[in-house]
């Protein structure tokens, strides 16, 4: 398996790459973020640690301009931030995990090796649905170029959809990841969100991206008419 280690702590860097390959993997290493960038964009790599805090480019858009150009492999972030915020930064802008320095070593490679085992499914960092796109990290709606004002319950609620676009999802499935656990308010409060959702996204621009599937659910179509 392939690692590219980009970090600027040069020593850091090479005991990094050293003991990748003392464990069978073979690394590669990045001291700024430019650097990083181009040999994660034309090189194959199974993995990337990638530092947040870079001279060049920092982290942040590294990881920003590779999941824009469609490297999906999988990436942790190792860093001396270790605030909430940034970690909630990272892990919005397509980061797989997070690790604070100082670490253990044996900890990094198991990390790497439980990444590995999922693989690097394509998980684009803004969700889309035709043109309709919603950006997570950002907490901003477009649809057509026109931005939209979403409630923090109808972001929420679309933002589940487009995660399962194409997919029948109940009414039960939409209160359990929507709204507080074990809700016992009247069930019709999911109607009433969506067709919040229909009136802001679908009625002006002449669309229908939201179905009811009677009996069933909704269902966002990905195509998103």
């Amino acid at each position: 398996m392939r690692v590219l280690v980009i970090e600027d702590e040069r020593g850091l860097a090479e005991a990094i790459a050293q003991g990748l390959a003392e464990e069978g993997f073979v690394a590669d290493v990045a001291n700024d973020g430019v650097d990083g960038l181009w040999r994660a964009a034309n090189e194959p790599h199974d993995a990337i640690v990638l530092d947040l805090m870079l001279p060049g480019m920092s982290g942040y858009e590294v990881l920003k301009r590779m999941r824009a150009a469609d490297v999906w492999a999988p990436v942790l972030i190792l860093t001396a931030k270790d605030g909430e915020y940034d970690e909630a930064d990272a892990l919005d802008l397509g980061a797989d995990d997070y690790l604070s320095k100082p670490f253990s070593y044996v900890v990094l490679v198991a990390h790497l090796r439980a990444l590995l085992r999922r693989g690097a499914p394509a998980r684009p960092a803004v969700l889309e649905a035709g043109d309709l796109a919603l950006d997570p990290a950002c907490r901003r709606c477009h649809r057509a170029g026109q931005e939209i004002s979403l409630t923090a319950r109808e972001f929420t609620l679309l933002e589940y959809l487009l995660r399962h676009s194409d997919e029948v999802i109940s009414k039960t499935d939409i209160l359990d990841h929507v709204w507080e656990e074990n809700f016992d308010g009247d069930t019709n409060i999911v109607e009433v969100y969506v067709g919040y959702l229909r009136r802001k996204i679908d009625a002006p621009f002449g669309r229908r991206t939201i179905e009811t599937v009677r009996g069933a659910g909704y269902r966002l179509r990905g195509s998103g008419r």
